[in-house]
């Protein structure tokens, strides 16, 4: 895995989808690049034979959906194995919408509406890469009735290497697997991951009725082959093809792109070992042997955040003057601004429980005035579950405190601050959203209290909603001139400003937005969070090991 200090979720990120199916049906398995691997885990259908999958991708504000591409056709197999990839831009301030479509292939029609359909999932590229280890599972669904299985989807960033490798290989002396005859052999590469698995990237043409094949050059990007890790391990299996799917296991061996890019040597000879053989028989040597004929090379975030949500109003709420107006067919703009904001945060969330507080209101029974007031009315436990969770609440408190100045921001930092002074070693980083209508009225405690928190693991979201003035906000953003109080300059940038009526599309589309102002608000999180990281000299944590993959799971 990238190191932090090499880690720019900033930037748009390429991502490569590997497929691997086992024990049938297909699952993808997406893998980070950031690549996207993914395994599928189905109720086997009667006679499968041949299976594709089709990703689609949803279009901003369109809500349409899109065919971005497909997997090879694997035959006489229930077992698929994938070796096509998607690679695709990340944006972590946008929401990209995923749904993966499985289909049994029955005909040769391009047609994808005339086979037979197998299941379904749906998820969010935020939502794989915001999963512990980076790694989704996910049922299919689908099929009324029908038990369609499971997917996994995992993720890894990819490198910028643009370097082509071609490569041939031969063999030696393979075993002999076929009764009449010898064997067809072909090999398959895989790429090591980052928890110790592999992931298909390769597969040769078959040879048949040799022991001896000499496979065609081939080619293939390097980072496709080790992700641009030149000492990374590549393994490689050598099997005899058969006509049913049942390719018969002949050996195994590993190496790396270094050494194989170092072409026909005496270093580039592999013995192809079958484990299973090597236990059984003392007097076992190898299974054959594999050689480099050539070899040429052309050149070409802590996911976990505690977020609190907090807002403050002006109005009545049933009134339609009121920005928090409860109109009972469509969102007012503070639940748009949530809801557009915290659909894509919560997906680096772990555990999607966010503390939600209100400020500026009297609080039943005795009209106490408060700046810092639990939505859901638990002051034990402010915890919303989801952002769902956080709408309710706040729909819900409308109901029962009554709005009131003045605009305080310091006591909600302040509150939030102490949460994050409390984790420093780089395990968490909280992002604190406030959506406001109002100017500040305690500008010179809010500069105090940006200043202080600036030094802690926590980023702060303002989104200014309404037709007010909001220049003590750009004040506070700082981008320009970094905010200070008394002298003392704020170690980093935390802030991050935005009127939502810059945003609001003007033939009404709400979607649309909202796709704009979470683009724009989240845009500076990434580097925030990389400051905080490099500033404390804090590395990333090595990759999550992970339960081995029952047989019946298939990765992509």
């Amino acid at each position: 895995m990238a190191s932090i200090g090499d880690f720019d979720p900033l930037n748009s990120m390429l991502f490569a989808v590997d497929e691997y199916v086992q024990g049938f049906p297909s699952v993808p398995y997406l893998k980070k690049h950031l690549f996207l691997p993914f395994s599928f885990l189905l109720s086997p259908p009667p006679c499968l034979r041949c299976t594709v999958v089709v990703l689609y991708i949803q279009g901003v504000g369109t809500k349409e959906w899109r065919e971005f591409g497909r997997t090879e056709v694997i035959d006489n197999t229930l077992n698929p194995d994938f070796v096509r990839k998607f690679v695709l831009d990340y944006f972590f301030e946008e929401k990209q919408n995923l749904r993966f479509d499985v289909y049994n292939v029955d005909s040769r029609s391009s047609n994808i509406s005339k086979h037979d359909f197998l299941g379904q999932t749906f998820c969010t590229l935020g939502e794989i890469i915001g999963s512990t280890g980076s790694r989704l599972e996910k049922t299919l669904s689908g099929i009324p009735g029908k038990k369609c299985g499971a997917i996994i989807l995992t993720a890894e960033e990819l490198s910028n290497c643009r370097d082509i490798a071609t490569m041939q290989l031969c063999a030696n002396k393979l075993d002999k697997k076929d009764f009449f005859g010898k064997s067809d052999p072909f090999l398959v590469f895989y790429r090591s991951n980052e928890d110790g698995t592999f992931t298909i990237c390769h597969k040769t043409e078959v040879v048949k009725n040799t022991l001896n094949p000499v496979w065609q050059p081939f080619t293939i990007p390097v980072r496709a082959l080790c992700n641009g890790d030149y000492d990374r391990t590549v393994k490689v299996d050598v099997y005899d093809w058969d006509r049913d799917g049942s390719h018969d296991f002949i050996g195994e061996f590993t190496t790396s792109y270094r050494e194989l890019s170092r072409g026909q040597s005496q270093f580039n000879v592999y013995e192809v070992l079958n484990p299973k053989k090597k236990g059984k028989k003392k007097k076992y040597i190898n299974s054959g042997t594999v050689s480099v004929v050539l070899s040429l090379s052309s050149c070409q975030l802590c996911h976990n955040f505690d977020l609190a949500k907090l807002r403050l109003a002006n109005g009545n709420p049933s009134q339609p003057t009121s920005l928090h107006y409860m109109n009972p067919y469509q969102m007012n703009t503070y639940a748009m601004a949530l809801k557009a904001v915290g659909e894509i945060i919560q997906d680096y969330d772990s555990d999607k429980l966010f503390p939600a507080y209100g400020f500026g209101a009297k609080l039943p029974p005795d009209g106490k005035i408060s700046h810092a007031f639990p939505l859901n009315s638990d002051t034990e436990n402010p915890n919303c579950v989801g952002i769902e969770g956080v709408l309710e609440a706040y729909f819900q408190s409308l109901r029962t405190v009554q709005l009131y100045g003045p605009t305080n921001f310091a006591p909600v930092i302040n509150q939030v601050a102490r949460s994050a002074a409390d984790v420093t070693d780089g395990s968490q980083y909280f992002v604190l959203l406030m959506i406001t209508d109002g100017v500040i009225s305690d500008m010179v405690q809010t500069k105090e209290a940006v200043v202080n928190a600036a030094s802690l693991p926590m980023s702060v979201i303002i989104v200014g909603v309404g037709p007010a003035e909001f220049d003590a906000m750009e004040e506070l953003d700082g981008d320009e001139v970094r905010v200070s109080f008394r002298g003392r300059i704020a170690e980093r940038d935390i802030v991050q400003f935005v009127p939502f009526r810059d945003y609001i599309d003007r033939s009404g589309n709400q979607v649309l937005s909202m796709a704009r102002l979470a683009k724009d608000v989240l845009a500076e999180i990434p580097d925030q969070l990389l400051s905080y990281m490099k500033s404390r000299g804090i590395e990333p944590r090595p990759a999550l090991e992970t339960t081995p993959t029952p047989a019946r799971y298939m990765r992509i």
